[in-house]
């Protein structure tokens, strides 16, 4: 009578971890499902609408009929849709960027733009375009990605040096933020004393925005993002070990130094890159991933990497339209509009971190 009782209750426990789990595929389904359909909406959104509105049948007609192209083609096709799809790839490259950061140090509230990594980016770029434009040397998209990548490795490995350290990750913050401050200020002492007609735009950039985008620097860039998503995709499996504590890795069979590595290289050529073509960007790579998690109620790196993904350029199409066409024709910084939505959710998670330690 035991056993049988028995046997009823492990097909009971049995059948509720299976409507359980089909439970958390729906909700992961429905959440991908969520992030793509609003993906789609804010490009075609902000693709359409500004100062002036384009009707997206216009500019559809314009495209099928070549000979009929005129200012739809030209406001959509040149100005908005390579400005749209550079949102698109550097906030996913953003919010990929945070999700490392904060899985590298155990910390919720790593991000490119706290610990100081963007900051250096844009200085490194900053000298490199006042530098290379004062003695006449043609500046390409490649140059500015690998100048943004050497800085946010420089930055990131004097970040490390302070966290060997300091065990305490509140300090290793207030030192990150402290870089990004120095290099922020190198920066605008910089800016301030270029004199160079062709860096113009140096201001805008050094501020943040999407602005000025190019096909040219939308091909750099999404090359550079979409290789570099696709290879912290395939350390979804390591990363999920990582999570677990270093010792459950090392029992898997993960080399947790190489796995390190290439979290660091990944990372700053992600948030590099954002920096190269937008300048700094703030609180992106910290919000998004706790919102993503938040939303797919899940913590696989199999989910959360294409969730973070899709998170930060939902996150940052919206954030551009705002920047451009709440106050236009005077546009804000795109880091302004960021800072509004993304910092409560970081003051939220260290309160709730707060609350949990008391």
């Amino acid at each position: 009578m035991r056993s049988v009782s028995e046997a009823n209750r492990q097909k009971q426990e049995k059948k509720q971890r299976n409507l359980a789990q089909a439970g958390r595929q729906v909700r992961i389904a429905a959440a991908f499902l969520l992030l793509i359909v609003l993906l789609l909406l804010s490009l075609i959104w902000s693709a359409c609408s500004g100062s002036v509105s384009v009707p997206i049948m216009e500019f559809l007609q314009e495209l099928r009929e070549p000979k009929l192209r005129g200012m739809a083609w030209t406001i959509i096709w040149e100005i908005r849709l390579p400005r749209a799809l550079a949102a698109l790839i550097l906030g996913g490259a953003l919010a990929l960027s945070g999700y490392l950061l904060q899985t590298f140090f155990h910390n919720p509230i790593a991000g490119p733009f706290v610990l100081g990594i963007s900051s250096g980016s844009k200085l490194l770029v900053a000298l490199v375009m006042v530098g290379f434009l004062e003695w006449n040397i043609t500046i390409n998209s490649g140059m500015l990605v690998a100048a943004a990548f050497a800085g946010a490795l420089l930055s990131m490995l004097f970040v490390l040096l302070v966290a060997r350290k300091m065990e305490q990750m509140a300090m290793l913050i207030v030192g990150g933020v402290m870089i990004g401050y120095i290099c922020s200020a190198i920066t605008d002492f910089v800016v301030t004393f270029a004199s160079d007609a062709d860096i113009v735009n140096l201001h805008n950039w050094s501020r943040g925005s999407f602005s000025g985008m190019t096909w040219e620097n939308v091909a750099v860039m999404a090359g550079v993002t979409f290789v570099s998503a696709a290879a912290v995709f395939l350390l979804s499996k390591p990363i999920g070990a990582y999570q677990m504590g270093e010792t459950y890795a090392k029992s898997m069979g993960v080399n947790v130094a190489h796995l390190r590595f290439f979290m660091v290289i990944l990372s700053s050529i992600l948030s590099g890159c954002v920096a190269a073509f937008a300048g700094p960007v703030s609180f992106v790579g910290i919000a998004v991933p706790h919102l993503i998690r938040w939303l797919f109620a899940d913590t696989r790196p199999l989910v959360l990497i294409p969730g973070c993904f899709l998170g930060g350029s939902v996150f940052c199409l919206f954030s551009d339209w705002l920047a451009r066409t709440v106050f236009a024709p005077t546009e804000l910084s795109i880091s302004t509009v960021t800072a509004v939505f993304g910092a409560p959710v970081v003051i939220f998670v260290m309160m709730r971190k707060h609350r949990k330690s008391t």
